[in-house]
């Protein structure tokens, strides 16, 4: 009976040391993540090899260094000079991603900060080249797409052979100080104005132009139609008159050959 606790130790013991190994070996991978291999006794990362998602079972010596791999965001608020040095804040917004089969060179090269290591300066130094190009007024109105695509070519640049793809980058405000600001505003309300003034000039001066047109349309309809016009032409034209108003059921008396002209005359309408 005393020997039971001399040999149940022992394999206490062994149960919760293989308890622990197995918890340490086994690794389980998330969605949109994948893992790296840190061999302790051998080169450190290994390269070679990118884990997927799921179940996995490492060496306990070695450290499965788990990232997240699908497409991320981060936004931050930038200080930069215009070309003619005046300082603004650009806001913006970066979608990336670590390219998959390369995940373990980023970390081996790049650390595994490589967010705040490589991506933060390659987008600080783009958007400070090219926000520099411009003057305040063209950051604050018409240029923020072509910006947008200027800053992320110049990212890519920056980036190419770095593991780390930059997949989209949308700068959300441009902040000027007050004064600049609403300079630009009334710039921008004048020149809104004077573009609408136009119009209505040159909506007035085409509606005179079609009075004017559809006036001398009729005047030269009345001078045809005066010369076309003979004493026979109206004389025919008064006698038809005559014979329908003769038809109608009124009580009348009709005269002919009596009026100037000789056109009839109608008498007695009741």
């Amino acid at each position: 009976m005393d020997k039971l606790p001399k040999i149940g130790l022992p394999i206490v013991v062994i149960i919760i040391v293989l308890f622990v190994l197995i918890a340490k070996s086994a690794v389980t991978i998330g969605p949109g993540e994948a893992g790296v291999l840190f061999e302790r006794f051998g080169d450190g990362v290994n390269t070679e090899k990118t884990y997927g998602e799921g179940f996995h079972i490492v060496a306990p010596w070695n450290d499965m260094l788990v990232h997240t791999v699908r497409q991320q965001a981060i936004s931050d608020e930038m200080n930069v000079l215009s070309v003619n040095g005046l300082e603004v804040k650009v806001n913006g917004t970066v979608w990336y991603e670590p390219e998959y089969s390369n995940l373990g060179f980023l970390i081996k090269t790049k650390g595994e900060e490589y967010v705040t290591d490589l991506l933060d300066p390659a987008v600080n130094a783009a958007a400070r080249s090219v926000v520099g190009r411009y003057t305040p007024e063209q950051l604050y109105s018409s240029k923020r797409d072509v910006i947008e695509q200027e800053i992320l070519a110049e990212v890519k640049k920056e980036l190419d052979g770095q593991y780390l793809i930059v997949k989209r980058i949308l700068v959300e405000d441009v902040k000027l100080p007050s004064s600049i600001r609403d300079a630009i505003e009334r710039k921008l309300k004048q020149e809104q104005e004077s573009l609408e003034y136009e119009f209505r000039l040159v909506t007035a001066a085409k509606e005179a132009d079609k009075v004017r047109i559809e006036a001398q349309g009729k005047a030269d309809a009345n001078k045809i139609l005066s010369a076309s016009l003979t004493d026979k032409i109206l004389q025919d034209k008064g006698i038809d008159a005559t014979l329908k108003l003769s038809e109608s059921p009124n009580s009348k008396v009709v005269i002919v050959g009596s009026s100037k002209d000789g056109l009839p005359l109608i008498l007695g309408n009741n």
